[in-house]
């Protein structure tokens, strides 16, 4: 397995003991590979690093490859003519990024960014495809992933024409808190920085109006601060705000 940096022109020294076929396996996608398969993905990638911040790859780029994330987080966004920019998702280790396009070889429907630094393992689209065809179990695998992808975007399509913001906001919360929640004494803390412009971002509205929402669950005692984190302090109530009364808890 070959290790580049984020521009992918140069080698470089990297933790040589990293689990890359582990990580993999936490995949929907790339987890029910056998060991002979595996072995043959991992031999066709090698590691890119990226900083912070660091642009991977920008709405209408090629789709030339595909990512599955080792190390780090990384945001998907989407901006409009006038330059605004929405947060689509965050994605986390072990979650692949970049297979819509690497199927049809068309455009990036979205960008990429890593929001803090990241290793990601890449492979290119004209290794990917004959390896897909070597073994078609994992393409018919891949098409219920990208169902479940249009089925998520229908989703979000669906909440942001019928839904209001306090909703949608409460949705995020709960599943910002699936994902990143820690249970505390004073309720589940979500240990992942959100600033209101992130959730702003993420529910594609402006600042003042996830200001004016969160304000009011504050009020209601449903969410508080703790050094700089959101805790849920009611899950009950945010579970009612999204439509979710029924729940487990």
């Amino acid at each position: 397995m070959e290790e580049r940096d984020g521009a992918g022109e140069a080698p470089m020294g990297t933790d040589r003991g990293m689990p890359v076929a582990e990580v993999l396996r936490r995949n929907q996608l790339l987890g029910e590979l056998d060991e002979p398969e595996m072995a043959e993905l991992v031999g066709l990638g090698h590691v890119a690093r990226y900083a912070a911040e660091e642009l991977i790859f920008a709405k209408g780029d090629p789709g030339d490859c595909l990512f599955a994330i080792l190390k780090g987080q990384i945001g998907i966004h989407t901006s409009s003519e006038g330059g605004k920019v929405m947060m689509l998702n965050i994605l986390n280790p072990g979650d692949v990024l970049g297979e819509i396009a690497l199927i049809d070889g068309r455009e990036r429907t979205a960008g990429a960014t890593a929001l803090r630094p990241s290793e990601l393992f890449r492979i290119d689209r004209r290794d990917f495809i004959p390896f897909l065809e070597r073994h078609p179990r994992l393409a018919i695998r891949l098409l219920g992933v990208l169902c479940g992808r249009l089925r998520w975007v229908s989703e979000n399509i669906e909440d942001a024409v019928f839904h209001d913001v306090p909703r949608r906001l409460a949705k995020w919360l709960l599943k910002l808190a699936d994902e990143y929640g820690q249970a505390t004494p004073a309720g589940i803390r979500i240990a992942q920085g959100m600033s209101q412009e992130d959730l702003a971002g993420l529910l594609g509205v402006t600042r003042e109006i996830v200001n004016k929402s969160l304000k009011a669950l504050k009020t209601a005692n449903a969410i508080t601060y703790s050094k700089g984190f959101l805790v849920l302090t009611d899950l009950r109530l945010i579970r009612d705000m999204a439509g979710e009364p029924g729940r487990s808890e």
